[in-house]
C-alpha cells in the first residue's frame, strides 16, 4: 500500500462524519446552484482553479461541468496542486489531469499570476476553492493574482463561494502593508470573517488590484448561510488541516512557524498540539517523522515536550496568543526563541507584534493596540458581507 493512499484512508474518514446535511439547514453551496452558474458559462471557453476541494456534492467541479457540456479549456492549481496534497510551501508543476486530459497549469510554482499566454483563448475564469478564513492562507492570494490578471485582460471573474468555518469572528492585527507578501497581501487581521467571495468584492471595491484595475466579477452566492452557522468542511483543505479542531486552532498555531517549537506536521495531529525537544515545555510527547504532506517537518525524528491541544474540552479555540506567549516565557531564550523573525513579521502582518512579545507586553496589552485598527475593519469588513 502507498504511504499516499494509507494516508488518504486516515484522514477521509474524519470528515464523512461531519459532513453538512443541507437537507437539515438548507445550505447550498455555489458550486451546488448550477441553475445561477450555467447561463454564465454556455457556449463559452472556460479556465478553472480549483483543487480536490472544488466539488458539487460528491463530484468534482470540472467533472461536473464536463458532464454539462461545457467547455473547460484548463486547469489552474493553488499551493498544494490539484489532489491537494502538496506540502505547504513545495513547488508544484505544470501537468495534465489524465482523467480529461486538459492541462493543468500551477500558480505555486515558477509563477503566482496567470501570464497573457495562459488565459489567452479563454472568455471567462472560475474560481471554487475551499479558504479558512485566516490571513495567512495563501488561497485569497492565488484569488488575489487571478482577479488581477483577468482583468489586465479585460477577462470576466466568476466565484464559486464556500463557508468560512472561522467565519464567526474576527481577530488579530490588521497586516501593515510593508508587509505585504503571498502570505498576507491585504490589509485584513488575522481572522478576517469574510467568505472568499466577500473578499473578492472587497478586493476590487478598495482597489487592491495592482495599478487600481478593476475585475469584471460575478460572485455564485450560497443560499442559507450565516456566518454564526457552525460548518465542518467535508474534505480536509489542505493535508495539515485534517479536520474541524486543526482549522479553529490554525490561526493560534501558525505563528509558532516562526519559531522552532513543532505544532505537529508529521504526526496524525497537526496544528493540535505544540512541542519542542525538551522537557520543560510539557509533559505531552510527540515526534515528528516526514510523510505525505509533510517531508522532513520541524524537528524530524526529535521526541517533542509540550501540550496536547485535542485534550482542552469545551473551549471555542478562537484566536490567541497565550499558547506562544507560554512557550516564549518557558523557553528562556528570549530573543533567540523567534528564530525566522521575517517570516514571523510576515505572518503577524507587520513587526509590531515581535516587538510586544520580546518587551514582556501581556496578551491583554498586546489586544488593546490593536482594537482601533480592528474596529475599523469590522465598519469596512460590513460593506462587504453578503451574508448576515
Amino acid at each position: 500500500m502507498s504511504r499516499q493512499l494509507l494516508w488518504l484512508m486516515l484522514v477521509f474518514p474524519l470528515f464523512l462524519c461531519c459532513r453538512p446535511a443541507a437537507s437539515e439547514n438548507g445550505l447550498r453551496l455555489g458550486a451546488e446552484r448550477t441553475e445561477l452558474w450555467k447561463p454564465l458559462l454556455e457556449g463559452k471557453r472556460i479556465g478553472l482553479l480549483v483543487n480536490h476541494s472544488s466539488r458539487v456534492g460528491p463530484t468534482h467541479l470540472l467533472d461536473t461541468m464536463l458532464t454539462l457540456g461545457l467547455d473547460v479549456q484548463r486547469i489552474f492549481v493553488p499551493e498544494h496542486g490539484f489532489r491537494g496534497n502538496a506540502d505547504a510551501g513545495a513547488h508544484i508543476a505544470d501537468g495534465r489531469d489524465p482523467r480529461s486530459g486538459l492541462p493543468i497549469i500551477s500558480l505555486y510554482g515558477t509563477s503566482k499570476k496567470p501570464s497573457s499566454q495562459q488565459l489567452e483563448g479563454l472568455d471567462v475564469l472560475v474560481f471554487d476553492l475551499q479558504d479558512v478564513g485566516v490571513r495567512f492562507y495563501t488561497y485569497a492570494s492565488s484569488m488575489h493574482y487571478l482577479m488581477e490578471a483577468c482583468a489586465e485582460e479585460n477577462l470576466p471573474v466568476v466565484v464559486f463561494d464556500r463557508p468560512n468555518p472561522n467565519g464567526d469572528y474576527i481577530d488579530g492585527p490588521v497586516l501593515n502593508l510593508a508587509f505585504q507578501s503571498f502570505v498576507g497581501m491585504h490589509p485584513l487581521p488575522v481572522v478576517h470573517g469574510l467568505t472568499l467571495g466577500e473578499l473578492a468584492e472587497m478586493i476590487n471595491g478598495e482597489g487592491w488590484l495592482s495599478d487600481g484595475v478593476f475585475c469584471d466579477l460575478t460572485v455564485v452566492e450560497m443560499a442559507n448561510y450565516r456566518h454564526d452557522s457552525p460548518y465542518e468542511l467535508p474534505l480536509p483543505p489542505s493535508p495539515n488541516l485534517p479536520n474541524a479542531l486543526s482549522i479553529r486552532l490554525y490561526p493560534s498555531l501558525c505563528l509558532f512557524e516562526g519559531t522552532e517549537v513543532s505544532i505537529g506536521r508529521g504526526t496524525p495531529f497537526p496544528f493540535q498540539v505544540a512541542g519542542y525537544p525538551n522537557p520543560s515545555f510539557g509533559s505531552f510527547t510527540f515526534t515528528p517523522q516526514s510523510g505525505p504532506g509533510a517531508q522532513q517537518p520541524l524537528q524530524e525524528g526529535q521526541l517533542c515536550y509540550g501540550i496536547d491541544l485535542r485534550q482542552e474540552e469545551g473551549l471555542d479555540h478562537r484566536f490567541t496568543l497565550k499558547y506562544l506567549l507560554a512557550f516564549y516565557e518557558k523557553s528562556g531564550r528570549k530573543a533567540d526563541f523567534i528564530s525566522r523573525r521575517r517570516f514571523f513579521n510576515l505572518l503577524a502582518g507587520g513587526d509590531r507584534l515581535l516587538q510586544q512579545i520580546e518587551s514582556g507586553m501581556s496578551e491583554t496589552e498586546i489586544r488593546a493596540s490593536w482594537e482601533d485598527e480592528l474596529a475599523a475593519f469590522s465598519r469596512l469588513r460590513a460593506r462587504y458581507l453578503l451574508y448576515p
